[in-house]
């Protein structure tokens, strides 16, 4: 797996990131938990350094199931993460957009 330095931090990650959205939010229905947790450890065997997720996704829930799967490799990957969005009021909208579809 290629690698990139990410800014002049010299953070050093894989070229290619896994977005972690799709786990467990927005697209269709859950996946099974233990087969997402085998997802994205696979992608670490694979080479796989860099991982994205917000706590917008469930909401909550993404940032947990990928805090569990990364575990194992503490110190090894770098997650990225999305903050400062007001949680209630963003759910609540999607749920309105929903409802008008």
């Amino acid at each position: 797996m290629k690698k990139r330095i990410l800014g002049k931090t010299g953070l050093e990650e894989s070229a290619l990131g896994f977005g972690c959205m799709g786990l467990n939010f927005s697209l269709g229905e859950p996946g099974d938990k233990n087969e997402m947790i085998a997802l994205v450890r696979s992608a670490v065997e694979r080479g796989v350094t860099f991982f994205d997720t917000a706590k917008v996704y469930g909401p909550f829930t993404n940032e947990e199931l990928v805090g569990e799967a990364l575990e194992p490799f503490k110190g090894q990957v770098a997650i990225a993460t999305k903050f400062d969005f007001n949680t209630v009021e963003w759910v609540r909208c999607k749920a309105k957009r929903c409802q008008q579809s």
